[in-house]
């Protein structure tokens, strides 16, 4: 059970990372904030839970793959 939760604790993280640290300071250097820094702005701090976290695109038209 522990090896599943830590797997989980895991996978939080990197979805929380937002594509990664290269792609947030290329955000940053743009002047701009990512999708969950927006959120924690706009709504008061605890209110928000996200769902679908871990949830990622199947689309392969177009070379989006």
């Amino acid at each position: 059970m522990q090896s599943i939760l830590h797997e989980l604790d895991r996978r939080r993280e990197q979805a929380r990372a937002g594509g990664g640290e290269k792609r947030v300071a290329a955000q940053h250097a743009k002047g701009k904030l990512t999708a969950r820094e927006r959120i924690e702005l706009l709504l008061d701090e605890g209110s928000f839970e996200e769902f679908d976290m871990f949830v990622e695109h199947r689309c392969a038209d177009f070379g989006m793959q």
